[in-house]
């Protein structure tokens, strides 16, 4: 036991966190759900048996078949092609918006909570009113106030998930900027800079990964819904959310068109939130030794 207990402690945490996640098979079944929507995404044109743009008027909803693997739309375009071109646009939108609103929401979370006083109260207050709204119903109105695109659509989303970010890093920052450690380099004579990003920032990164990844899935949800209202990605783009929508009026046709597109939306939503919770535990001190 005493020898066990001597090889964890040399464990470097990156290691630590890595055995603990990979311990919990849900996450690692998460990841590899994950692993494999990204590949789908970076190799979409490689794996679509055909162009998700072109029609097939003489196959016009058709239902799964062997040339047909996941039937048809109403044009007769096939639906695994636009499945999969879907799949890199909601990759695309959720990963460049939770990567946009990290970076700017850790930054003002460091300066809030490192600073305090009047400056942390402004931002405070600021990031108050962004949550008095429900987030999808704001992300509604700044994208109906920019105009329906894939580029509005990431900056809306990045702009409200940013203050939610920043308010997690603010708490974090609170709880060490007074430790000991950081008054002792405070006192050693280095700058506000050197302490906020050399010091500070690489101890409050675990709950930025672990909200990241459990945002990429709201992402993914905000991005269908506002597609599946006109507000997202525009046709003939394929997106899981516009595809939805072209398919209510032919849901007793064709009820595959519904089926497929909902069971992507759940696959993908239920992969990055296994994978959050497994990041969780494992970076977790308190719970990586359940």
């Amino acid at each position: 036991m005493k020898e066990q207990k001597e090889k964890e402690e040399i464990l470097s945490p990156f290691k630590l966190a890595w055995r603990n996640f990979i311990k919990r098979r849900l996450g690692v079944v998460g990841s590899s759900m994950v692993v494999l929507l990204i590949f789908v995404a970076i190799f979409g044109s490689v794996l679509a048996p055909y162009d998700p743009l072109e029609m097939h008027t003489k196959d016009s909803l058709k239902p799964p078949c062997s040339k047909y693997l996941l039937g048809t739309d109403r044009f007769g375009r096939d639906q695994l092609s636009r499945l999969i071109y879907g799949a890199r646009v909601s990759m695309a939108v959720s990963f460049s918006s939770i990567a946009m609103s990290a970076i700017l929401g850790v930054f003002i979370g460091l300066i809030s909570g490192y600073y305090g006083g009047l400056l942390d109260n402004i931002i405070m207050r600021c990031l108050d009113v962004v949550f008095a709204f429900p987030l999808i119903l704001l992300a509604m109105v700044l994208v109906a106030m920019l105009g329906p695109s894939i580029q509005n659509l990431v900056l809306a989303i990045s702009f409200i998930y940013s203050a939610l970010f920043a308010r997690i890093v603010r708490g974090s920052v609170l709880s060490i900027k007074e430790k000991e450690f950081v008054e002792g380099i405070r006192s050693a004579g280095a700058r506000d800079y050197q302490i906020i990003f050399f010091f500070i920032l690489p101890n409050i990164l675990s709950p930025v990964i672990v909200q990241a990844t459990f945002n990429l899935s709201l992402v993914i949800m905000i991005e269908a819904a506002l597609s599946f209202l006109g507000l997202g990605v525009q046709p003939p783009m394929p997106s899981w959310g516009g595809m939805l929508n072209e398919s209510r009026r032919f849901m007793e046709l064709g009820p595959w068109l519904t089926v497929f597109p909902g069971l992507a939306i759940m696959f993908s939503v239920l992969a990055f939130n296994t994978m959050g919770d497994a990041l969780r535990d494992a970076l977790d001190p308190r719970l990586s030794q359940r």
